[in-house]
């Protein structure tokens, strides 16, 4: 006789009630219960989760599967190597080998509310020195994956929130803003803008650099609210997400590969024979779409300086596709590009896509992945593919539960076959519903590095990868 218990160990969802959460586990459980339910994609992965304190600090975050484990470091407000203090928000964030050295290159959102503060940047050669934003670089031991020097990277920009790496050994950071010298007025009365210079561009930061270098917009590359960005290896095309509640899909094609400072063209995804597509509803998971792009005729138009959609604007006046707030954005082994809609959906749970480069002017869009339920997954940002595997580790911001969400956050995987499972979850007192950010891994594929964002930490999290299952 198969036991309530033992059907949810069996679809990978029966977490320890100190775990989860008491709510949490009783809404997870009803959702694969409930009879009028579809069965629903859910892997068994590492199998439950339960609170661990971290190797190095004794502190407790994250609640892990048996045998995985982790450390903690990169605390906002802790002094660097270069005598800097850590800023907060860490958030995207990627992972380079330098000769015998991990290097981590982290993001921090930091908006200064979204007006100029005079001398708020982090270091030297800042882009604008009255902008709090930017990036630290973290040196790791592999081996025992330890902090051994930490410093600024990237100082003067602002609202940091994703970016993506580069297979020339950079990280591409993104503003997640337009604003600029305009002042901007809301209908609240709140009053932003006024910088020295304008904002909403994508700057490269080198992982071997040992300091903060002059910031350089890629201007190129577009002015919008950015979010991710994603390279395929074998042509050098940048894809890049719009985080805006109606987004474009974006790929820039440089004038030289791995020189993108050097210019190039701005596109936008279409759906061929559908004009101006909206993507975020009444889909079915699996469903294929023919696509093209239109090219972006001003990618730093003067009217993003007041308006954040100037650029999506542009496509969609060529009929462009529309999505809900496009966020993380990864590359797999055969140059395809997953990439999440945060809210997108029936239930604005958030959505997986794949685009697949069939030559240089078309490809195919597919809908890998739409969340059946708030508690199977909720809100997805970030994400990472781990090395070796087509897993996709998804990072949650689903901490809108006026809207529906859960106050819970998790780091889940989805695997190839299209099943999700729970990997982590953010137990920090006080601090249960700070999102997961900058998820990546060790090239080697043994250590995931993760932040937890409003706690301000950075975790290495490892154990035996290869005992997943589906």
């Amino acid at each position: 006789m198969v036991t309530r218990r033992k059907f949810l160990l069996q679809m990978g969802l029966l977490a320890s009630t100190s775990a989860m959460g008491f709510s949490g586990f009783q809404r997870r459980a009803m959702a694969l219960t409930n009879k009028n339910s579809p069965q629903l994609p859910i892997a068994f992965g590492y199998g439950e989760l339960s609170p661990v304190a971290t190797e190095n600090t004794g502190e407790i975050f994250l609640a892990l599967p048996k045998g995985f484990k982790y450390k903690a470091f990169g605390k906002q407000g802790s002094i660097m190597s270069d005598g800097n203090k850590t800023p907060p928000l860490h958030d995207g964030m990627a992972c380079f080998t330098v000769g015998n050295e991990l290097r981590l290159i982290r993001n921090h959102e930091v908006s200064n509310g979204r007006v100029p503060v005079k001398g708020s940047a982090i270091a030297a050669n800042a882009y604008d020195e009255t902008v709090g934003g930017g990036t630290t670089t973290l040196v790791v031991n592999p081996k025992t994956r330890e902090l051994l020097k930490d410093f600024v990277s990237l100082s003067g920009t602002l609202i940091n929130c994703a970016g993506g790496r580069t297979p020339w050994g950079s990280w591409i950071s993104c503003e997640e803003t337009s604003l600029g010298q305009s002042i901007r007025t809301d209908e609240a009365g709140k009053i932003t803008g006024g910088y020295p210079k304008p904002h909403g561009y994508c700057y490269e930061v080198f992982a071997k650099a040992n300091g903060v270098l002059p910031a350089e917009p890629l201007k190129a590359m577009g002015r919008f609210k950015h979010e991710a960005v994603a390279v395929d290896k074998n042509t050098g095309i940048v894809y890049l997400t719009e985080d805006a509640d109606t987004a474009g899909f974006y790929r820039f094609i440089p004038k030289q590969k791995k020189h993108l400072a050097k210019g190039g063209v701005l596109q936008m995804l279409k759906i061929i024979d559908h004009e101006g597509f909206d993507t975020s509803k009444n889909l079915t998971i699996g469903q294929q779409f023919k696509a093209t792009w239109v090219t972006i005729d001003h990618p730093d138009p003067i009217e993003a300086d007041h308006d954040d959609s100037a650029v999506y604007k542009q496509g969609l006046a060529k009929g462009a596709a529309s999505f809900a707030r496009l966020e993380g954005a990864f590359t797999n082994s055969h140059g395809h590009i997953y990439f999440v809609s945060t809210n997108g959906g029936n239930n604005g749970g958030g959505q997986v896509w794949r685009y697949e480069p069939k030559h240089k002017t078309q490809g195919t869009l597919t809908l890998v992945f739409e969340s059946p339920s708030r508690d199977i997954l909720d809100m997805p940002d970030n994400i990472c593919i781990k090395p070796h595997t087509d897993w996709v580790f998804i990072c949650e911001d689903s901490d809108y539960t006026a809207g529906g969400g859960t106050s819970e956050n998790h780091l889940r995987i989805l695997t190839l076959s299209g099943k999700i499972t729970d990997f982590v979850k953010n137990v920090t007192p006080g601090f249960e519903s700070s999102e997961f950010a900058g998820s990546t891994f060790s090239d080697d594929g043994k250590t995931l590095f993760v932040n937890l964002q409003a706690v301000g930490v950075t975790l290495a999290i490892w154990g035996d990868w290869q005992t997943f299952k589906e």
